[in-house]
């Protein structure tokens, strides 16, 4: 029996409580593979991907009635579709309501263009399958991908056929699974490349992608390659993402970011100080995904990113167990990477390699239709093109244009609704799906976007420099308003006479590619939906009133007084 000690005034002291020993966070390797909640043991109870055939075989014939929850969510996210927002049910309600309220009896479905690489007979397709299956939406999306909308689980399957004969596929569109690898629009054609990827991007999606090793990560998992000095694939909010670096020893090769993320705990990726040749890149690659595996987060899914794990090892330790459990020998130390502070997206006419050209034109916020997708495939079998990328910025490129074709192409593509000179504001915005599907948005974004474009060109005409936009419907960043000039992050607010209403929280002088930072949060302010035309002319006013020659506008923002940001 333990003594019993007392205090100067004669009174016992209590026994000092034993610490609390820590929850365990469902890492494999540490914690076993026991569940420690309803969606991991769901995923152990029967592979994700088995659910395919129950959609042919059951699902499409009885309808969405017969389909099992546990098959909505989460389930047919390894297939690349989920239930989109009931229409009826405006942004307060998110949050108040479960999923399976929310929910109407359609679905988003992602198609994945890996690398961005696309052609007419693919565009095409995807444009029939919009216009016969969902009600002509399509969305270009920051990850290279196109969403639909409207989806009836009855026509998946005929969908699912014409995609593959085009050789598209929906299969980890979402899920815990590697999702697209993001690559570089002009990879092997820039005339400026530092090194082609492509390899790589080909070798990770035949020798892993189809490999059952990575079909049950903790979450999803991001990946991007570029070897381009744009640095043109969002690298620093990636899981995992290879940019090219040049040794001064062993030549062009790649540097390895791991642990990037947005969302409500953004955290820029950091490098492993390693130089990685392009032959080794899937390798590294399957090693980093292995780590996520294994040692990854599972209890809590707002914690179950490869960002918290680099966190709390820091990256020192991470490269140690990459190199020692994973790899099984050293990296080659590398030179640090230096952030490309110009353009990043490929608007324009640019010189490939060989003598033609590409040109990147933008649909306004990624959003087309159908039909358009149907007359950009047309466009391009008439100019001989065969090649058209996809970008993380949500342009469309046409690859190998003659210097005489430039002028007739980028006329017809502007006809169709793309365009080839677009304002800095057409060029810099971007937005989330918002209240329009999204089960998890306070606020309408993509409507939103657009009108706002149209009100900046009129009231505002252009600009000299880059200005980004972000319109994001709630706090999850997937249209990076951390990393944005101006961050307009969703939420229901209280206008002045107390209604409910639509609205915006403010982040300013956010940035990747100049001195990489969260922006500014102004504490406390908050802009009502319609006010939002109102509010950027304000502050952009202010910075063409107070700006010094060559200001960038994150740069303006870091000096401005409080009341000039208002």
């Amino acid at each position: 029996m333990a003594a019993t000690t007392t205090t100067e005034a004669g009174k016992p002291e209590r026994p000092a409580r034993a610490a609390r020993k820590p929850k365990p966070e469902g890492q494999w390797k540490i914690d076993g593979r026991d569940p420690l909640n309803g969606d991991e043991r769901i995923k152990q109870e029967e592979p994700a991907f088995e659910v395919r055939q129950r959609v042919i075989d059951v699902y499409s014939k009885k309808g969405f009635s017969s389909i099992a929850p546990e098959d909505i969510a989460p389930r047919f996210k390894w297939l690349g579709i989920y239930t989109q927002r009931r229409q009826d049910l405006g942004g307060e309600l998110t949050g108040q309501l479960e999923n399976s309220e929310l929910q109407d009896e359609f679905f988003m479905m992602r198609v994945r263009f890996d690398g961005g690489q696309a052609d007419p007979a693919k565009l095409r397709a995807v444009g029939e399958i919009s216009r016969d299956y969902a009600r002509s939406t399509a969305d270009f999306t920051d990850r290279q991908n196109i969403q639909l909308h409207w989806i009836r689980i009855e026509d998946v399957p005929t969908i699912w056929e014409k995609l593959e004969s085009v050789g598209l596929s929906t299969m980890y569109g979402c899920g815990d699974v590697p999702r697209v690898i993001l690559g570089s629009p002009v990879a092997g054609v820039a005339a400026d490349e530092i090194i082609d990827a492509t390899p790589a991007i080909e070798e990770i999606k035949s020798r892993y992608l189809a490999a059952e090793e990575f079909t049950n990560l903790p979450r999803k998992f991001k990946s991007a390659i570029t070897g381009n000095p744009r640095q043109d694939v969002t690298h620093e909010i990636q899981d995992i993402s290879f940019v090219a670096s040049v040794h001064p020893e062993h030549g062009a090769g790649f540097e390895c970011f791991v642990g990037g993320g947005l969302s409500t705990n953004p955290m820029l990726a950091q490098p492993l100080g390693a130089w990685i040749p392009i032959d080794e890149v899937p390798e590294v690659w399957a090693a980093v995904a292995g780590i996520f595996r294994d040692y990854g987060f599972r209890r809590l899914r707002n914690r179950a990113r490869l960002k918290f794990l680099v966190a709390q090892w820091g990256i020192e330790k991470f490269r140690q167990v990459l190199e020692t459990e994973y790899l099984g020998r050293k990296l080659i130390d590398g030179p640090a990477i230096e952030t490309n502070p110009g353009y990043r997206d490929h608007i324009g006419i640019h010189p490939q390699r060989d003598g033609r050209f590409y040109l990147g034109v933008k649909p306004t916020v990624g959003h087309t239709t159908g039909e358009q997708l149907i007359a950009i495939a047309d466009v391009a079998e008439k100019h001989g093109i065969t090649r058209i990328r996809t970008t993380a910025e949500k342009e469309l490129l046409f690859l190998d244009v003659e210097r005489d074709q430039l002028g007739e192409l980028a006329r017809e593509l502007d006809e169709v609704g793309l365009y080839s000179t677009p304002s800095e504001f057409r060029r810099g915005i971007i937005s989330c799906t918002g209240l329009e599907f999204c089960k998890l948005a306070h606020v309408t974004t993509k409507a939103r976007a657009i009108e706002l474009v149209d009100d900046l060109e009129e009231r505002l005409g252009d600009l000299d420099v880059p200005l980004k936009i972000a319109l994001n419907g709630c706090p999850n960043s997937c249209a990076r308003t951390q990393v944005s000039d101006i961050g307009l992050k969703g939420q229901t607010v209280t206008d002045a006479d107390g209604n409910r209403v639509e609205g915006f929280q403010v982040h300013l002088g956010g940035s990747m590619n100049l001195d990489p930072n969260f922006g500014r949060k102004l504490k406390g302010h908050k802009v009502i939906a319609d006010e939002v035309g109102d509010y950027v002319v304000r502050v952009v006013t202010k910075f063409k009133e107070q700006r010094e020659p060559d200001e960038y506008f994150r740069d303006w923002v870091q000096r401005a007084a409080e009341e000039d940001l208002q």
